[in-house]
């Protein structure tokens, strides 16, 4: 069996924590194909927009030798902030599809909500809620072991 995207975007996330960083994963697909993969990475490449849809985005650019990436779409476990919904809007991403909702950080339901703004040039098909609670645990068990390493023992 072939594991979904949304499978190896949370493959993606769980490295991501074992890196020490905040557990987000995302994959680009075109035509059912997987183009990239990536995980949150700022603490390893001393790089603040090193978050994984930048990457991710990044990597289908190079892999696909175009700096747009019409008909491609983005699965990730968290919803994105402002920069990276940015960042997917100038991409052409034409769809997103995410995990958890991000109150706090978000930038596409929560927040700018960056695609509904007038001056946004291009708007993916968003839709949110993919295996929430999943992507929701695995945040709030990061935070919780950074809060107090006793629980990352055993």
């Amino acid at each position: 069996m072939t594991d979904s995207p949304l499978d190896l975007a949370f493959a993606a996330a769980r490295r991501a924590a074992a890196e020490g960083e905040v557990p987000v994963g995302a994959v680009i697909v075109r035509e059912g194909r997987v183009i990239a993969t990536a995980h949150n990475r700022p603490r390893a490449l001393r790089d603040p927009t090193a978050h994984a849809e930048i990457l991710a985005i990044r990597a289908a650019c190079i892999a696909l030798d175009d700096e747009r990436l019409t008909g491609c779409d983005l699965y990730v476990t968290l919803e994105p902030c402002p920069m990276c919904a940015g960042a997917i809007s100038a991409a052409r991403i034409r769809r997103l599809y995410y995990g958890a909702t991000d109150p706090k950080g978000g930038g596409v339901e929560h927040g700018p909500r960056v695609f509904n703004h007038p001056t946004c040039h291009h708007a993916p098909e968003v839709y949110g809620g993919f295996r929430e609670g999943e992507a929701a645990d695995l945040l709030r068990g990061f935070f919780a072991k950074r809060r107090d390493p006793e629980r990352s023992k055993g």
